[in-house]
């Protein structure tokens, strides 16, 4: 995408996003609600047209030649598009029919997904029988029903428990390595962290970040080493034998030091603890969040 503009009346969905995703990886988009996510997905999918800019997915213009797009694309939206009366494998032959695979080549492409996704005891149970997670990794799979070479996951967890949310990350890094190219869009910072490749971080339909994870982590600092403490009234005296960089949380009992390598800067803050006789709860090392990373860049968008 270069330069894409979209706008809503007064309202720019789309102001000028620019993104490039490298084949045969997982690239995050990573943003609010209302930060032009799914509109971007909407226009690459051939679904809505952009008031400005060019889209190119895999090697065709979805404005030139939308119906070459849509030969090479899967599509995964916010909402499940089954059929809740229809079993799993019914479900796949019907996207398969519809995509003119042919009765014998629809219904062995749904027996292949099924496996492939973990989903072959429940074939003939009807989709309303489902979990949240086996709803989704149907969905999934009936998104690949033509083995796409570009697979769009607009906000796939939303609404999923931690359990249906695990089941469909594993089915999502399954598609690693088999060539396909997956676009995700999330608001769950955690999702990102745990599947892209590459992260681009969204807001105000501009991307104003871009990189791999730890990229993006050490935009607001590296590792530090973190003391959560017994009595706060220690903090003072802790956060000076960190040193002059050490950085107090008083809401939270912590005081915090950088940590450029990790495990002397562990020990060395156990020894002056104990060395000045002061209990802590907890000492650990950590690494800025992908949460952390966010906030700092929308409040510098914000500045």
């Amino acid at each position: 995408m270069d330069g894409v503009r979209k706008r809503y009346g007064e309202k720019h969905a789309l102001d000028g996003l620019d993104l490039r995703v490298r084949r045969g990886t997982v690239h995050g988009v990573l943003g609010p609600n209302g930060a032009g996510k799914t509109t971007a997905v909407r226009i690459m999918a051939t679904l809505l047209r952009a008031d400005g800019g060019r889209v190119v997915v895999a090697g065709h213009d979805v404005r030139v030649d939308p119906a070459g797009v849509r030969r090479r694309i899967g599509l995964l939206g916010q909402h499940a598009a089954l059929d809740e009366e229809l079993g799993g494998r019914q479900n796949l032959e019907m996207f398969g029919r519809l995509h003119h695979l042919g009765a014998r080549r629809a219904g062995a492409r749904a027996d292949e997904l099924l496996a492939r996704f973990g989903l072959e005891d429940t074939g003939r149970k009807a989709v309303k029988q489902y979990s949240g997670g086996m709803r989704r990794r149907l969905d999934l799979a009936a998104s690949l029903i033509t083995d796409p070479e570009v697979l769009f996951l607009d906000e796939p967890t939303t609404g999923l428990d931690p359990r249906g949310r695990a089941e469909v990350w594993a089915s999502v890094r399954s598609l690693v390595g088999t060539g396909t190219s997956v676009l995700l869009t999330t608001q769950y910072l955690e999702e990102a962290d745990q599947l892209a490749d590459r992260i681009s971080v969204v807001d105000g339909g501009r991307v104003i970040a871009d990189g791999t994870a730890d990229e993006l982590k050490a935009k607001v600092g590296g590792d530090r080493v973190e003391v959560t403490l017994r009595d706060i009234a220690e903090l003072p005296h802790a956060a000076r034998l960190l040193g002059a960089d050490a950085e107090v949380d008083e809401a939270r009992g912590t005081v915090s030091a950088p940590a450029p390598d990790r495990m002397a800067a562990l020990t060395g803050a156990v020894r002056a603890l104990e060395g000045a006789g002061i209990a802590a709860q907890d000492v650990a090392v950590r690494r800025p969040t992908l949460d952390e990373v966010f906030l700092h860049l929308t409040k510098e968008g914000e500045a």
